[in-house]
């Protein structure tokens, strides 16, 4: 599953450097890439990725069937058709291609026998989707003047800095109230496990308040960035003990 799981990644990862070479080589963060950088000709990368893909994809369709391979697939259409061209044309293209961070929970739960439709993984992939837009909205602020160079559009172009603020604000309470929706999906948790998720998304949303209400920042940025993803591994940490602990 791993080994699937990573060749269809890095194919994909192949094809959007392919799909973006004439915006990378603009960008300071992207421009020591191996095509804008002269290391890998676009043609051979194009056929590279094409061939990892199909190899993961086959991979998966071998061991754990169609339902695994088919979402698969369909991560490599979202992510390389629609985020990746969305992403030249709207700042928001951020929301529709978060989807593509929640499909692997169902290839995995899918892989391992699970029911694509259990309250419990669709609990698990709704709250990694709501969890990669402040995420992804964050990397964006902290690269804004590379993007922007590069003639990607950028939410600082559409809304003033106050805005910006309280709009990632709300996604962080979003991403909050989210992890604490478990009992709608799972009436079965324990008290204690709720507290733990509880007394967690408290500290987060207070230290986030406490970082991102100043100017914005590198720093504010770069700490709000990491919290975000402390938060997420904490979580992801918490619910997994939690889920041995009933096996």
């Amino acid at each position: 599953m791993a080994l699937g799981v990573f060749l269809l990644a890095g194919g994909s990862s192949a094809l959007n450097q392919y799909q973006e070479r004439d915006y990378d080589v603009k960008m300071e963060r992207t421009m020591h890439r191996p095509i804008p950088a002269g290391n890998i000709p676009p043609n051979q990368a194009l056929w590279l990725s094409l061939a990892l893909i199909l190899l993961g994809l086959s991979l998966l369709y071998f061991f754990f069937g169609t339902i695994t391979a088919a979402l698969g697939a369909f991560n490599i259409l979202w992510y390389n058709l629609l985020y990746t061209i969305l992403k030249r044309i709207t700042p928001f293209a951020v929301v529709p291609g978060s989807l593509t961070g929640a499909v692997p929970v169902l290839m995995g739960w899918t892989a391992a026998g699970g029911y694509i439709f259990e309250s419990t993984i669709l609990f698990i992939g709704f709250f990694i989707y709501i969890w990669q837009i402040p995420h992804f909205w964050l990397l964006m602020l902290k690269y804004r003047s590379q993007y922007e160079h590069a003639g990607f559009p950028t939410i600082h172009q559409v809304m003033s800095p106050r805005n910006l603020k309280r709009i990632i604000l709300s996604w962080i309470i979003a991403t909050s109230l989210a992890s604490i929706m478990v009992p709608l999906f799972n009436p079965n948790v324990s008290i204690a496990f709720f507290a733990a998720i509880f007394v967690l998304n408290i500290l987060f949303v207070a230290l986030f308040i406490q970082l991102s209400f100043h100017d914005l920042s590198e720093i504010n940025i770069r700490k709000s960035f990491i919290t975000i993803n402390i938060y997420m591994f904490l979580f992801m940490i918490i619910l997994s003990l939690y889920h041995l602990m009933l096996t």
